[in-house]
């Protein structure tokens, strides 16, 4: 339409800006019959737009191209970083480091067997039948070798190749080598935690934070500080190394435990691995036998038989039991002492000449489901979890009677893990609290917290007592070093071989507490299969092969761990024993 001014004689036409106004009013004045192809055109407009940004978004999606392709990659790669893990005094045992790797654009690369065959000669361990078919795909994005070094990088850079390039990735590296392998764990290529430490992180949210983004690198994340501490566990590693070549064992473990926090202060299981190359992780002897083997503990299950029965008031320290003929009989089946002495025993003889009959005599006198009730509370019947991933859970008899508690009164008969056996003789001595291990820095605060008491603390020291006697005139003299006070009990358990027991395959434990007034740490040592010795008198027990590394690992830990030694003995260590009279405590 057109608007047309007109202006008569003597009469001032409008302004520009009047004209204008009036021109818009004409304009939206409109009929809407007008209005309607108009506003058609615009919705066709926008619709046409929206179906072009929808068509690209699933382009990009179904077909991605090459830049797409290596986003993504680029950042998943750079967004897998993981925190560093310390051990309690701030030493690092597992930290990220920036390192490349090396991708390829298939699409983008005009000569396939060219670029296979400059590649493979700079990268001599790659396959080359495997690498030429990667090239041969229409993807816009393979890799083609992760984490290489700074020197590989500058060879494939100087080849030139157009569609070869890298991408930054975080790189896992523990600095100590196989030390703390089976706390530690170990992460995949992609930085994800696979087993030990590493895998528990990742359970705690850090996959979550990846999704986020806020974990581009360890500096995002705080440091995880472990329980451990690395010069106890190199010097546990040390001498179970060396143990297991003297004795001649097929494997070996041990830890040492704070009895009053539950921290695992050291964990070794041999054979170990290197965390860094964790390829030997697989094979099948490398597990955590602390954590997921699960063994016959023998004759240190005799201190569980004693503190039951003292602490359900069937037996007191001073109750006596026959030993004479060295036998029990159950049926067709017969238990034999194995060093017997033929004549009564009070309570502390009976775990001094570690005697089956006096232990079976008190495992009875408490019944079948007291038996099952103690154990269960003292945490021996049910899977044990800790930080770490791998446990695994006792094998309990499937039909429990006498015969059972008679033979898991000394050791046989039911298959627990280490490590939880280790937590029921730490809460036997510490004053009769169970308190779960961990492998994460915990305060004594905190221990009290979630401890659980399971006996009196009369019947602790009872323990303690026993114990040290033995220490002084039993099986665990081998470890007795001057000094520290110590206190501990052997046990030789023969492995069940197709169903039956191997005489002459023994597993051997030694477990020692220091100081046994009040104790601090609890150790342990355990060899699979050790043999007899000339010093030994071809003895392969307990005492001459983990006793003595036991004894080796206290020398050397105490120090290291604050335990200064005393050259004069305590004065009345153990007062309630001293005021029953009990055997041995003149």
């Amino acid at each position: 339409m057109s608007v047309e001014t007109t202006s008569e004689p003597g009469v001032e036409a409008p302004p520009p800006a009047r004209r204008l106004f009036s021109f818009l009013r004409e304009v939206f004045r409109m009929s809407g019959e007008k209005s309607q192809p108009r506003v058609g055109l615009v919705i066709l407009a926008f619709s046409a737009l929206f179906l072009a940004i929808t068509g690209r978004l699933v382009m990009l999606a179904t077909l991605p191209s090459e830049q797409v392709g290596l986003r993504r990659a680029t950042a998943n790669a750079i967004s897998a970083a993981r925190p560093d893990i310390l051990d309690r005094n701030g030493v690092v045992l597992a930290t990220d480091i920036r390192t490349v790797s090396v991708f390829a654009e298939p699409r983008n690369i005009l000569d396939k067997d060219e670029a296979t065959e400059l590649l493979t000669a700079v990268l001599p361990d790659l396959d080359a039948k495997e690498l030429r078919e990667k090239l041969g795909t229409k993807k816009g994005f393979v890799w083609v070798k992760r984490e290489i070094t700074p020197r590989q990088q500058a060879e494939v850079h100087r080849l030139g190749i157009p569609g070869v390039g890298f991408v930054p990735e975080n790189k896992r590296v523990y600095p100590n080598g196989p030390a703390a392998a089976h706390v530690l764990g170990f992460a995949s290529v992609d930085n994800v935690g696979i087993a030990g430490i590493e895998k528990y992180i990742d359970t705690q949210g850090l996959q979550d934070l990846y999704g986020a983004g806020l974990a581009t690198q360890a500096s995002d994340l705080k440091p995880v500080t472990l329980s451990v501490d690395l010069r106890v566990q190199h010097l546990l590693r040390d001498e179970l190394v060396k143990g297991m070549e003297r004795f001649k064992a097929i494997a070996a473990a041990g830890a040492i435990l704070d009895v009053n926090t539950g921290e695992v202060l050291g964990l070794v299981s041999l054979p170990d691995f290197d965390p860094g190359n964790p390829v030997d992780a697989l094979e099948k002897d490398r597990i955590n036998r602390m954590n997921v083997g699960v063994y016959e503990m023998g004759s240190t299950f005799k201190a569980l038989t004693i503190a039951m029965a003292l602490d359900s008031g069937k037996a007191n320290i001073n109750s006596s039991y026959s030993t004479a003929g060295g036998m029990m009989r159950f049926g067709r089946q017969v238990i034999k002492e194995y060093h017997g002495t033929g004549r009564t025993l009070t309570v502390p003889e009976v775990f001094v000449h570690s005697s089956n009959m006096g232990s079976i005599k008190m495992a009875l006198s408490v019944g079948v489901e007291g038996h099952k009730a103690f154990l269960k509370k003292m945490m021996q019947l049910d899977r044990m979890t800790t930080e770490l991933p791998e446990s695994a859970a006792p094998i309990v008899p499937s039909r429990w009677g006498e015969i059972n508690t008679a033979t898991i009164a000394f050791g046989h008969g039911l298959a627990v893990a280490p490590i939880q056996a280790m937590a029921a003789v730490g809460a036997l001595v510490n004053g009769g609290t169970f308190i779960t291990p961990t492998f994460l820095k915990r305060s004594e605060e905190d221990a009290k917290k979630i401890g659980v008491r399971v006996i009196k603390p009369e019947t602790s020291e009872a323990m303690r007592f026993i114990m040290r006697i033995n220490g002084e005139k039993g099986s665990a003299r081998k470890a007795d070093i001057p000094g520290y006070f110590v206190g501990g009990k052997t046990g030789t358990a023969e492995k069940v071989i197709n169903g039956r027991y191997a005489k002459n395959r023994n597993f051997t434990t030694f477990t020692a507490i220091a100081p046994s007034d009040k104790p601090r740490f609890l150790f342990l040592a355990i060899y699979d299969e050790p043999k007899g010795y000339a010093e030994s008198g071809g003895y392969s027990t307990a005492a001459w092969n983990a006793g003595v590394t036991t004894g080796k690992v206290i020398e050397r830990a105490a120090p290291i761990l604050g335990l200064a030694p005393r050259f004069e003995p305590p004065i009345a260590p153990f007062p309630l024993m001293a005021k029953l009279g009990a055997w041995g405590s003149r």
